[in-house]
């Protein structure tokens, strides 16, 4: 096995492309339910601004991790999937997903036993 270097560590690189409030959310969505339009993925995201899902997407566009499609009508429709390379995060966000449902079960925990 490989030693890890902690000087060399890329954990910032990785989490610098997916931290924000919305990012894994819309991830998981494009993951696990495909292709969705502007106004879908806003409608499943209730509280986020038309303003910063149009900047969260387009940060992940920018990663190669979603792709954007435009076609060519009146009006214009606009389709945002999960790229091939995108989906090489499905393990990485369950994992993340697991591991902070285990963390809330277990402070929930922590708590009911002190209180």
């Amino acid at each position: 096995m490989e030693e890890r270097q902690p000087e060399l560590c890329r954990v910032e690189d990785a989490l610098s492309i997916l931290v924000g409030k919305w990012k894994p959310i819309i991830l998981l969505h494009l993951l696990h339910e495909d292709t969705h339009r502007f106004n879908e993925l806003k409608r499943k995201l209730p509280g986020i601004t038309q303003k910063m899902l149009t900047k969260q997407l387009r940060e992940l566009e920018d990663e190669d991790i979603v792709e954007r499609t435009v076609y060519p009508q009146v009006p214009p429709k606009v389709e945002y999937a999960i790229s091939e390379y995108g989906r090489s995060l499905e393990p990485i966000l369950e994992a993340m997903h697991e591991w902070g449902q285990n963390h809330t079960l277990r402070k929930n925990q922590k708590n009911k036993d002190e209180s």
